[in-house]
C-alpha cells in the first residue's frame, strides 16, 4: 500500500545553516474532533524519518485491516487498540522526533470537549501550540477553547494550521475566511504571535515541503516554522528557585539537597536563603551523577550542598537572598476544574505547589469564563473543564511568583484528599486583593497597586530585546552628594554608550522633579516617595532592555535597596560618586551649598540632612581624584567584565 503523494525530508547534517540538534522545542497540538491532529503528527514523524520499519509495517497492516485506501498515519500516534477501533483519540500522547536543526517533544491532546483538561496537562510546558482547523468546518467552539487555554497558559507562539485544504480544492478564499474569523476571536486574547498555514496533513502539502497546489501561499512550511521559531522565552532564567525534592545523607560527612532548578541559575559560592526558615548560607558544591560543576541553570537536576549545617527538608525552597519570591496564604488564582464531581466551595483540598503540599480552602469564586464569548459569568461552583477566577486560602503561606513571570513557581494542582485524584490545575495571579494586611517577606518592600488591575506582560521579552540590541539591560544608579559630579559623569557615560550603539534611558533627579515628582518636597517621606517612583520607572525601562542611567542623591540606603530589589541580581549597579565635601563646597555649581550654609535652604543633604554612604556599592568613582573620562572608563570596564556590553 502506498502513501498518498508521499513526501520526504532531505537531511544534510553538514549544512552550514543548520542549528545544533540540542535545540529543543516543546509544542502541543489541539483542535476539534477529526481535525487531523494525529495524521499531522504521523506525517511529521514519517517525513522526519523518526519511525522504525516494524512500526510502519504495523500501521500498514492496521490500515489494510480497516479497508483504508491509504496508509493511515494517524495510527502512529493512536496508542490504544480500543481507540483505533472507535476511531477516536482520548489520551495525551507524548511523541519525540528530531531534525538536524532541532529536537521536538509533542503533546497530542484530544479534541473532544470533555477532554479539555487534557489540553491543560499537555500544554503546561509547551512553548508553541498548533491549533488545527478543518478547512470545511471553519473555526469552531473547540478551536476557540484551545486558543484561549493556550494564551491562559502563557504559550507564546500559536500556529493555526488550516487542515484538509485538499477537500476544499486548495481554495485561497476558504483559507482567508478562516484566517479572518480566527483573527476576530484572537483580538479578545492576550496573544500577538499567531501564524496561519494552509496544509493537508494527509497528502503532506505545506507540512514539510512547499505545496505546488497552493501557489498563492508564500509563507513557510509548518516544519520550517517549528525549526526556526524562537524558543526559551517562557523559561525564567533570572529568578533562582530550587524546590527541594529529597535530602541525601549517605554518610555523616555529606548532606545534600536534591531537586531541579525550577528557574534562574546558581553558582558555587553564591549566597542563598532557605525558605520558609529564612536562614542563609552559601553554596559549597553542585553535584551531579557525572561529578561536580561550577554552575547550574534552569531545568538541570542537581544536588546542592551548603557551607552551613541548616535544617532543610523536602518542600523547602532555596532562593537568592536579594531575589525572594512572594509569600502569602491567600491567593488570587485562575483555575481549570478537572474533577468529575463539581467543585465544592465548602470542602478542603490538598494544594501541591512545587514540592510542597498544604491544605487549601476556597474563599471566593469571582466568576466563570465562557470561553466561546470570553464573557465573565457569576458562578457558585465549577464543573468539569470549566475555568474560573477564585480566591484560595491555605493553611500555610506559599512562596511563589505570579504565573506570568514564572510558570514553574506560579502553577499548582488541587488534589481530593479522599480519592487522591487531581481535580484542578491552577495558575497563581498574585496575592488576594482583599487582604487587609499583606505580609511581605521579600526585599522589595511594599509596591502599591490600584484595585482591579492586572499586570499585562508584553509579548516581546527582555531577552528578545537584548538579543536585538546586542547588549544586556542594567540599571546604573549613580548616588552621591549634590555637586559630587554625578550628572557630569553620567552624561559623558551616555555619550560613550550611544557611540557604542547601546540603548540608554537617562533619569535625572532635577528633571523628574519638573513633572512626575513635581508634587514632592525634600522631607524624608517625600525623598522616599521620590526614589520609589524613580525605581519603578527604572524597572520599566530596564524591562525594555535599556541601560538605565539614574543620577539621584538618594541619601537613604533603604530607598536605594528598594530600587535594587526591582531588577534581577547582577543587573543593578550602585555607583557611589564620591568627592570630599570641602571640594564640593568650593565647586558649588548651583550655589546651593552657600544658601544652605546661610540658612536659606533647610534640610540640605550634607549640611543639615544626613547622607548614608553605600556600604557595598558595585563601584566607587572619586571625582576629586580622577577625570570624568577616567571614571567613565572604570564603569565601562565593569560592564564589559560582567558581559553587559561588548568590547
Amino acid at each position: 500500500m502506498d502513501l498518498p503523494q508521499e513526501k520526504s525530508v532531505s537531511i544534510n547534517p553538514d549544512h552550514e545553516n543548520l542549528r545544533p540538534p540540542s535545540d529543543l522545542l516543546r509544542f502541543t497540538t489541539a483542535g476539534s474532533v477529526d481535525d487531523g491532529k494525529s495524521t499531522l503528527i504521523g506525517r511529521l514523524l514519517y517525513d522526519a524519518k523518526s519511525i522504525f520499519e516494524d512500526q510502519m509495517e504495523a500501521v500498514e497492516r492496521a490500515s489494510q485491516g480497516r479497508g483504508d485506501p491509504y496508509v493511515d498515519l494517524a495510527l502512529l500516534t493512536d496508542g490504544l487498540r480500543a481507540e483505533r477501533e472507535q476511531g477516536i483519540t482520548i489520551d495525551v500522547a507524548y511523541r519525540y522526533f528530531a531534525t538536524p536543526r532541532r529536537k521536538f517533544i509533542i503533546a497530542d491532546t484530544p479534541g473532544h470537549i470533555q477532554y479539555t483538561r487534557n489540553m491543560v496537562t499537555g500544554a503546561s510546558t509547551a512553548e508553541l501550540a498548533i491549533i488545527l482547523v478543518d478547512a470545511r468546518k471553519g473555526v469552531l467552539t473547540q478551536s476557540k477553547r484551545h486558543a484561549f487555554l493556550s494564551t491562559l497558559l502563557q504559550i507564546p507562539h500559536l500556529v493555526v494550521a488550516v487542515n484538509k485544504m485538499d477537500l476544499v480544492d486548495y481554495s485561497e478564499a476558504s483559507f482567508n475566511r478562516i484566517v479572518n474569523d480566527f483573527r476576530a476571536f484572537a483580538a479578545k486574547l492576550d496573544v500577538q504571535d499567531v501564524v496561519y498555514i494552509p496544509i493537508s496533513a494527509l497528502l503532506g502539502d505545506n507540512v514539510v515541503d512547499k505545496s505546488e497546489n497552493m501557489p498563492w501561499y508564500d509563507g513557510s512550511t509548518l516544519l520550517h516554522h517549528l525549526e526556526t521559531v524562537n524558543t526559551g522565552t517562557t523559561r525564567n532564567a533570572i529568578d533562582f528557585r530550587f524546590p527541594v525534592q529529597y535530602v541525601i545523607r549517605p554518610s555523616q560527612d555529606f548532606r545534600g539537597y536534591a531537586g531541579q532548578v525550577a528557574s534562574g541559575r546558581v553558582a558555587v559560592g553564591e549566597e542563598v536563603v532557605v525558605l520558609p526558615a529564612g536562614l542563609s548560607s552559601r553554596v559549597r558544591a553542585l553535584v551531579t551523577f557525572d561529578g561536580g560543576q561550577e554552575e547550574a541553570a534552569v531545568g538541570e537536576s542537581i544536588v546542592i550542598t551548603l557551607e552551613d549545617d541548616i535544617d532543610v527538608s523536602r518542600g523547602d525552597m532555596l532562593v537568592r537572598t536579594r531575589n525572594l519570591p512572594h509569600k502569602s496564604n491567600r491567593l488570587d488564582v485562575t483555575l481549570c476544574w478537572m474533577g468529575e464531581e463539581p467543585l465544592d466551595p465548602r470542602a478542603s483540598y490538598w494544594l501541591q505547589h512545587t514540592t510542597h503540599s498544604v491544605r487549601a480552602l476556597v474563599s471566593e469564586i469571582n466568576y466563570r469564563i465562557d470561553v466561546d464569548t470570553m464573557h465573565r459569568e457569576q458562578a457558585s461552583t465549577l464543573h468539569l473543564n470549566e475555568i474560573g477566577r477564585l480566591q484560595l486560602t491555605t493553611t500555610e503561606p506559599l512562596f511563589f511568583d505570579p504565573y506570568q513571570i514564572n510558570r514553574a513557581t506560579g502553577n499548582f494542582i488541587l488534589i481530593d484528599p479522599y480519592t487522591q485524584n487531581t481535580v484542578a490545575a491552577g495558575m497563581i495571579r498574585d496575592r488576594s486583593r482583599q487582604l487587609d494586611e499583606l505580609v511581605d517577606v521579600t526585599s522589595r518592600g511594599e509596591r502599591p497597586s490600584s484595585d482591579n488591575v492586572v499586570w499585562e506582560q508584553g509579548t516581546i521579552s527582555r531577552a528578545m530585546r537584548e538579543q536585538l540590541n546586542g547588549h544586556k539591560g542594567a540599571v546604573l544608579w549613580l548616588t552621591g552628594l549634590s555637586g559630587a559630579g554625578k550628572s557630569t559623569v553620567c552624561r559623558l557615560l551616555e555619550q560613550r554608550l550611544y557611540r557604542m550603539g547601546c540603548h540608554t534611558f537617562y533619569l535625572d533627579g532635577d528633571n523628574l522633579r519638573h513633572g512626575l515628582n513635581g508634587d514632592l518636597g525634600f522631607a524624608p517621606d517625600d525623598r522616599k516617595e521620590n526614589i520609589r517612583r524613580v525605581g519603578e520607572v527604572a524597572k520599566l525601562a530596564f524591562d525594555h532592555a535599556n541601560l538605565v542611567l539614574c543620577t539621584f542623591i538618594s541619601p537613604y540606603a533603604a530607598d536605594r535597596d528598594f530600587a535594587r530589589s526591582l531588577v534581577p541580581e547582577g543587573r543593578f549597579y550602585e555607583i557611589y560618586v564620591k568627592c570630599d565635601i570641602e571640594v564640593i563646597k568650593r565647586r558649588d555649581p548651583k550655589g546651593l551649598y552657600a544658601k544652605a550654609l546661610a540658612g536659606e535652604i533647610k534640610g540640605f543633604t550634607g549640611i543639615d540632612a544626613p547622607y548614608e554612604e553605600p556600604q557595598h556599592p558595585e563601584l566607587i568613582v572619586e571625582t576629586d581624584l580622577h577625570s570624568a573620562d577616567e571614571l567613565v572608563e572604570q564603569i565601562l570596564a565593569a560592564l564589559r567584565r560582567d558581559g553587559i556590553v561588548g568590547e
